[in-house]
Order: C-alpha cells, then structure tokens, then sequence
C-alpha cells in the first residue's frame, strides 16, 4: 500500500486573465515575474524590502529574519510600528472624508463610516480603555455581533497595545469562559446583543453566564447598545460604551511597539480538547494583509470591497479589520444572514452598494446555488469585478456557478487557500496574471515557498496526493500557541526534524503546477488499502445535477478499514421512501463513474442541511460521530439549524 493520497478528481477547463482586467491591474505579469525572481534570488531581502515599502515606521527595523530560535522565527524584531496608526492615521491627509465602512443592518439600517470618523471613534474607545488600566500586553476580550463597532474595538485594541481576542458571537457561554481564562482577560467588549435571522441574539446574557463560572479575572465589561434588549447591568463592572466614551478625547496617541508584540489571540474552535489560542505578532502580519490586499483582491482607491467573514474568524481579522483598512479601501460590513428576507439579499446589497469584490465562502456560494439562478439574475450584479473564495476548497461546478451567474463569465475569481495560522492569503490567483481552473487554489504567492510531499518530507511529482508544506517562514505566521508553546511545536512542526510547517492539510499538484487542496490529512479515507481525500468525493458527489451540497466522512469497516458515509442535501425536497433509495443508487454510480468503484458511498444519507457553525463551517466531527452511530453529547448550541442533526441520524 502507498502513503500517498490517491487523486482522481480531474479538470480540463481553465480560465485566463480577461485582457481588460489584466490592463487595469495593480500587479501585472511582469511584475508578479520580478517579485519571484527577486523571492527566489534574495528571500530575506525580498520580504524586507516590501516591509520597508508597505508599512509606515515609527522607527525603521534593520534585522530581517531571525531564525536562531527556529521554530520560533521572527521578523523586522528592532524596528517599532503600530498597526492602527497603519490602517487610519496615514489615510487622514489624502483619504480622511472617504468611506472606510459601510454598515447594512440585516433590518436594513445603515451607517457610513470615513476614515475620520474611525480616527474618533477609535480614539474615543482607546483612551476609555486606558482610563480602565489597560495597558500595553494586557488582553482584552471582544465578543460581538458582526457590526462596525467590532472593528473599532479591534482597531482601539491594537491602537494602545492591548492584545485583543476576538469570539465568535455564535459560541456559547462555556466556550466564551474557556477563552476568558485562558487569555486572562481584564476587559471584555460586548453588546446586548445582535440581529440574525430574524431575532436577537442575545450575546450579555451569555457573557454574564461565561463570567459566573469563570476564574474571574475580568475587571470591567463594555457593552454596546445595538439590538436594544433588556440586560443586566452589574454596578462597577458593566457600562455602556456610549457613557464610557462620551467625557474621552477623539486623539488617542498609539502605542508604538515592536515589531513583534503580539497583535491578537484567535482561539480554534475547541470542539476537541482545550481551545488553542494562535498568537500573531503586529508587524509581520500587517505586512501579508496589506499585499495579499493588493496582489490577490486588486483593490484600487474606488472599490467597493466586501468579505462576507464575521470578525471572529481569520478570514474577518484580516480582510475585514486589517486588510482593506490598511491599503485605504471602502468595504462593506454586514450583520446578518445571507437569507433574509430571501436568499436574493446579498446580490441586492451588491447592487445598491456597487460592490466590485466579494470574497465569500464555498458553503455560502452553494446553499446559494440551491436557491436557483433565478435570484441573482433580479439584481445588477454588473459592477462586479473580482470574486474570491475562502474556507475550504470550492468543488468546480460551485466555481462554475459563482462564475457564470455572479461573475457574468467576467470577473477572475481568486479561490485561497490559508488558515488561522498563516495570518493571510498563501496559494491563490493573482488575477490579472494566473489562468485559472475550477477547484483549484492554483500556486503559492510570490515570497511563499510551498510543496506536497511524503511522509519522508521528498517532493512528490503531478498527480501525487501528499501532505502541504511550507518550506521557509514568512511574515505573518503564528508565533506560537498561547501559554502552551508544547503544542505549538508538537502540532504545526512534528516531522521533517521540524524543518517545515505542517499545514494539517492534504493536496497535490497537477500537471501545469496548480495546487488542488484534497482536505484536512484526518479527512483522508483509508478504503481497501486506498488512501482517498474526502474532497474528491464531495466534488463528484455535487457535480451531478440534482446535488447542492455534500459532506463525506469515514466509519470502521471490519474488512475495508474504513467505508464511506455520504450526507448529501439536495436541489429539491428531501427524498424518502423508494425515491431515496433510487436517488442512492443513482449517486452511487455516479461517483464510481466520475472516480472510480472504490469510492462508492457506502451509506448516503440525506437532509435538508448540514451541521454547520453560524460562520459556515460544516462540522465534520459530528457527522464522524453521526456516521459511527455515536450519541450526540457535546454541545451542539453554536448550529445555525440544530434540527438537521435528527434528520441525519434518521430520527426525523
């Protein structure tokens, strides 16, 4: 039996660069060749002359790369910025009276922000903060609906040197308290509570109960009034961030700091084991956002940016709050969901907004698809210009859909490929450079030095599934795991003496180079001695015409070592009696036609939807769980449909 991952998944449909894309670009051909050239001939040099370029210095670095604590690597370690003055103060002279933000309420409220309105605001929020004690290193806590003031918080955060922790606002009380104490916090940040789907979330309530059972090391809690419902107020604890600001004064001087201070926490989701708290340094991250910005998103100084991301995920802290602020774009933030009142609301928000990027998700694109066509083609979309993808590999007819309903068959669409961990972009299209092909993150950025191998750390050549590494460090890597640098250096360098970043992921190169992610290397399927990548089979699965969505999982087989269990949803009704097992045997042959008979689903199962996190991310562990027959004990709260877990199961 080989150790390679096996790939039958192919695709012979690509897509080059439109020439008037190409010809408005920030970054064309020629200069894409020379940042490769210049990356491949002097590395260190290649990232500190961005460095120097890129970032505003309150006092210049001299030192590079530092790698006599590898792996622990540092970057521009002498030199002393701040990342807010970085993504506001500079735009003031030049950009002061533009759009920084565009807030739409999922009940239709908006409110524009200009790049003076965040200096106030988030001088405002600083200097409260620092009349509470905080002090540069301390953490702060900022547990929020997805509204403009999150990103002030964050922005305030970073502006006097404390060390935010961003929660997601759909994780519970249990999950807030695990993050509370393991970054001892002194303040926390919070609203009453936020619009989604319809209904208040009610985010204090939730806060006082994580607050209840935690080591109680939080001395003060900010809340912003935003959905209007009743909370509790303790007295010398709680206060309402409009009466801590309104006496502060709008000139907040930052806090210059090293380089390699930490930025910010990003907590895992915790749904094994204790949460790992992934520990950013300041300048090293800025300086990915900012080009990864320009190169991949081609953002220009009249663009309508919008990343659909909640702050509380990678993909908002750095394409929400860091990314587009800090090359001066005007975005959209939006608090609700993707469906209300209908599933037309985010192509109607491109229309009146004129947006001409939109990054989004895979899992959004397709409960999007299932929508119809119908939908998109109500709204003018044709301002669009650039779409992009992000959390997971996009299967080709998803990427064909985005492409030929949204996209107009116009607009390049960059699909990335990156983590918490990496702090940005790593392998994706550079849009007006890079022929692109459905499924396909297609090659690693210029300066980021990428390759699939064995389990002996040996390249692997075309076609040849393995595990995704990253040969040499780079800026806005993780510095470590927060309090626990064991884990730090036992999960991400475990082989290869430690000599390369282990993605956690599997993928292969095609012929032409591109680079097809295959899932997460615990997502690999071991059938019959066949190693296979649940990806594949999600793709084929979704490529017939009846199909949505798919999510693939393995369970123990006596014989086979693992067999395979499929959770489709479909275009239409739920199927059942006869009709489902008719539609089985026909996915079935399907799959083994479009892969191969060793891929056969043994177990489909089918629903009206997926488990899945309110930011979209398909819960696999359940569905391991569901597929082995296991009861459902851990906490299903943060589900944005709870009732599809039954379903699944065969209970309803």
């Amino acid at each position: 039996m080989s150790d390679n991952i096996e790939s039958a998944l192919h695709e012979d449909r690509h897509f080059p660069p439109p020439d008037d894309f190409v010809a408005k670009a920030r970054l064309k051909p020629a200069d894409a060749e020379a940042l490769y050239k210049k990356a491949d001939e002097d590395y260190e040099g290649f990232w500190c002359d961005l460095a120097r370029e890129k970032i505003s210095w309150k006092k210049e670095f001299s030192v590079g790369l530092d790698d006599s604590r590898a792996p622990h690597f540092a970057w521009f370690t002498d030199g002393v910025m701040n990342v807010s003055y970085n993504c506001i103060d500079r735009h003031l002279e030049q950009r002061g009276d533009k759009p920084a933000i565009i807030f739409e309420g999922e009940s239709g409220d908006t409110r524009t922000y200009t790049y003076r309105d965040l200096y106030n605001e988030v001088g405002k929020l600083g200097n409260a903060l620092r009349s509470m004690g905080v002090q540069k290193g301390d953490r702060v806590v900022i547990y929020m609906p997805m509204i403009a003031e999150a990103v002030i918080a964050m922005q305030a955060c970073a502006r006097i040197g404390a060390i935010h922790s961003v929660v997601f606002g759909g994780f519970s009380a249990d999950a807030l308290r695990d993050r509370l104490d393991n970054s001892g916090a002194k303040v926390m940040i919070t609203a009453d509570g936020g619009t989604r789907g319809g209904r208040v979330v009610s985010l204090k309530k939730n806060v006082d109960k994580a607050l209840d059972i935690s080591e109680g090391l939080v001395e003060k809690v900010i809340v912003c009034k935003r959905a209007g419902n009743d909370v509790d107020m303790k007295d010398d604890r709680d206060v309402w961030w409009h009466i801590a600001t309104a006496e502060e004064s709008n000139d907040c001087e930052p806090e210059w700091v090293e380089a390699e201070h930490p930025l910010f926490l990003l907590y895992t989701s915790g749904s094994t084991g204790k949460p790992k708290g992934i520990q950013h340094a300041s300048a090293g991250y800025l300086l990915n956002a900012v080009i990864t910005s320009e190169w991949v998103f081609d953002l220009h100084d009249d663009d309508i940016f919008w990343c659909t991301a909640d702050v509380g995920w990678i993909t908002g802290h750095t394409y929400v709050t860091y990314g587009p602020l800090s090359v001066g774009a005007t975005q959209i933030v939006y608090e609700g969901v993707p469906t209300v009142p209908d599933a037309g609301r985010w192509w109607q928000m491109c229309q009146d907004h004129g947006v001409t990027v939109f990054y989004t998700a895979p899992t959004a694109i397709r409960a999007l698809m299932k929508a119809g066509d119908e939908l998109p083609s109500q709204y003018d979309l044709s301002k669009l210009r650039l779409l992009g993808t992000v959390g997971e590999p996009i299967n080709p007819e998803a990427w064909m859909w985005y492409h030929e309903k949204i996209g107009g068959e116009r607009c390049p669409i960059v699909d990335t490929w990156w983590q918490t961990e990496t702090g940005a972009n790593m392998i994706a299209p550079l849009p007006a450079v890079t022929t692109t092909t459905p499924g396909s993150c297609t090659r690693p950025l210029p300066g980021i030095i990428a390759d699939v191998v064995n389990e002996e750390g040996e390249s692997l050549g075309p076609d040849q599934g393995g595990l995704l590494v990253i040969k040499k460090p780079w800026p806005s890597m993780l510095r470590t795991v927060w309090q626990d640098d064991k884990r730090y250096k036992s999960t991400y360098w475990p082989k290869f003496d430690g000599k390369y970043y282990l993605a956690g992921d599997s993928a292969r190169r095609d012929p032409d180079g591109n680079f097809w992610i295959m899932g997460r290397i615990d997502d690999v399927l071991n059938v019959s001695g066949h190693r296979l990548g649940t990806m594949e089979i999600e793709s084929a699965l979704v490529a017939h015409e009846a199909v949505a969505e798919a999510a693939v999982v393995g369970r123990p087989h006596d014989v086979k070592g693992e067999s395979i269990v499929a959770f489709v949803i479909l275009k239409s009704d739920r199927p059942t009696g006869a009709e489902a097992d008719e539609m089985v045997k026909t996915l079935r042959n399907w799959v083994s036609d479009h892969i191969g008979p060793i891929a056969k689903p043994d177990d489909i199962r089918f629903a009206d939807g997926l488990p899945k996190t309110r930011s979209g991310k398909i819960m696999r562990r359940l569905l391991r769980s569901i597929a082995k027959g296991e009861e459902i004990t851990s906490d299903i709260s943060t589900l944005e449909n709870e009732g599809v877990v039954a379903q699944l199961q065969g209970k309803a």
